[in-house]
């Protein structure tokens, strides 16, 4: 048998206030309003009597679905599990639910999840998925979708982001394995399609000049742990007596270890491998892995507060956020051996 649905009138008869004083008391954004042990008194009231918000009737009267889509690349990956939690931890403070989609890298699918998200009356996009000059992007501002990127950005500057200082990242993991006394550095580089490929293969080089030294570079065709374990191979399979490895993410890092491992290297002994991400669990791996850190939850917070501003104020204002990096140093990077 379905319980009776209680109304803010049942509330507020009971407490004997006005129903607008209630609506206030249960509206995160207008409690302020209510003397406090007024609003007390009718949260207790609320909770007793089983309230639950129509925030249908709520949606229509404001325009707006409350739904924020949020499209990942690869939802495997571990590193979005705090970027979800802290964009999520800020949309669920403001009355917003995500909707998530893994999208994926070919745009006619993404495209084909942003059609589904707007026939939900999505209110924003959070985009995890974007390349340098992104054509998902460009179908979202047709349509007048807020729209924040997330991780990546792309080259022409479109709408807002919130990423990593990929060129500190890698001046911290570079100048980390030379100050150990390595000199023979290979850089395993992301796909130049996206903006953490290019941004860290610049940053790799340019963090190499610095030292006077020279890098090898080589391209994996995607960021994941068999593309790692792939180009990885390529490079020993040179003959070049390298010492260190860094990849442009931890996936590819820890394809690096599958392929030293197939040919009974040893890592940190005879090849050092430095991370990028420092996603969960890399603390565990064998040998924990030395990485950079990047604050994904704290990427998660301000991608869904910068959207959010952009939906109540409707401004088309570019906002770029840049946070800071920070290296971990565990196990596997040492002095070179050799």
């Amino acid at each position: 048998m379905n319980r009776p649905v209680t109304t803010i009138k049942q509330i507020a008869d009971a407490i004997g206030v006005h129903p607008s004083t209630v609506s206030r008391a249960l509206d995160p954004k207008k409690r302020h309003l209510v003397a406090e042990d007024v609003a007390k008194r009718i949260a207790s009231q609320a909770e007793a009597l089983g309230y639950q918000p129509n925030r249908l009737a709520a949606s229509l009267r404001l325009g707006r679905s409350q739904l924020i889509g949020v499209l990942l690349p690869d939802i495997a990956n571990p590193m979005f599990a705090p970027v979800l939690s802290g964009a999520t931890e800020v949309l669920s403070t403001e009355g917003y639910a995500p909707i998530v989609a893994d999208a994926g890298d070919a745009t006619s699918q993404q495209v084909s999840f942003v059609e589904t998200l707007l026939s939900q009356r999505v209110d924003g996009l959070i985009l995890a998925t974007v390349s340098q000059d992104d054509e998902l992007v460009a179908f979202c501002i047709d349509r007048g979708l807020p729209v924040v990127l997330i991780n990546r950005s792309e080259t022409r500057d479109r709408v807002s982001s919130v990423v990593s200082d990929d060129d500190l990242g890698m001046r911290l993991a570079v100048d980390h394995l030379v100050g150990l006394g390595h000199r023979r550095i290979v850089h395993v580089a992301g796909p130049p399609s996206t903006s953490t490929g290019l941004l860290r293969r610049d940053g790799f080089e340019r963090a190499m000049s610095h030292g006077e030294l020279t890098g090898t570079v080589l391209e994996a065709t995607a960021y994941t742990r068999e593309a790692g374990a792939e180009a990885t191979t390529r490079i020993l399979d040179t003959g070049d007596d390298i010492t260190a490895i860094v990849a442009a993410n931890d996936l590819l890092a820890l394809g690096a270890l599958d392929a030293l491992k197939r040919r009974n290297l040893r890592c940190p002994d005879d090849i050092s491998i430095v991370g990028h991400n420092d996603m969960p669990f890399m603390d565990v791996v064998s040998p924990p892995l030395t990485t950079v850190r990047i604050e994904h939850r704290e990427m998660g917070r301000r991608a869904a507060s910068m959207l959010i501003d952009a939906i109540k104020t409707g401004s088309s204002d570019i906002r770029h956020v840049v946070l800071r990096p920070e290296l971990i140093v565990r196990e596997s990077t040492r002095a070179p051996q050799r």
